[in-house]
């Protein structure tokens, strides 16, 4: 499921992926269901395909959705990341990820961990396991 939600360089939110045009996407807007076209030139990434640093291995991102959708009950992250410190982002993400690189990991990254959770879980995309082994059909 992961390797259709997409996050956009300079855009807001997640999209997930529509249609392929030539030299482009069509992508959805999680939040207000707004097609558009995305094209090669944005910076476009899987969520299928990002990893958090840990002291040992990289762990993907399904990974982590998963502790906190267990964490969580399956609900929203209550922590308002907009008044939230870094210390309670810190915090937050011991809970889920215990061995995270505490050099490489900032609190922007886990912000934006948290919005994604969160935008997902609002959008009833909460089956995050199993997508490490889906492949990729673009060529």
């Amino acid at each position: 499921m992961l390797k259709t939600i997409l996050s956009i360089s300079g855009k807001p939110g997640l999209y997930k992926l529509v249609s392929r045009g030539k030299n482009m996407l069509i992508v959805e807007s999680l939040a207000d269901k707004k097609r558009f076209p995305a094209y090669g030139n944005e910076k476009i990434i899987s969520l299928g395909d990002i990893a958090m640093y840990t002291d040992a291995e990289d762990v993907p991102l399904n990974k982590i959705l998963e502790a906190m959708k267990q964490k969580e009950n399956g609900t929203a992250v209550t922590l308002d990341t907009k008044k939230a410190s870094s210390d309670e982002l810190y915090t937050y993400l011991e809970t889920v990820l215990p061995n995270y690189d505490r050099d490489r990991v900032h609190a922007s990254d886990i912000k934006k961990l948290i919005s994604w959770y969160n935008l997902l879980v609002a959008s009833e995309m909460t089956d995050f396991e199993g997508t490490e082994s889906v492949e990729d059909t673009e060529s």
